[in-house]
């Protein structure tokens, strides 16, 4: 894995804790965690090479999706 693909999804990590602890929600344990931010960062790659986004944008649209 790349260095940039590693700092997307430590993002989205991070991204994803902060919206479970802000919904006052449980934050899932670390390894399901980062299996959720991995899905996110693939599913981000696939509507910018899409949609021609940024791919950090799609993420933050991504984590409010699962708010919803």
């Amino acid at each position: 894995m790349g260095f940039w693909r590693q700092q997307e999804e430590k993002m989205a990590v991070r991204l994803l804790r902060w919206h479970f602890e802000r919904q006052g929600q449980a934050v899932p344990a670390d390894d399901r965690l980062r299996q959720q931010a991995a899905d996110l960062v693939d599913e981000a790659h696939r509507v910018a090479k899409k949609r021609g986004k940024n791919v950090m944008v799609i993420l933050k649209d991504l984590v409010d999706d699962l708010r919803r």
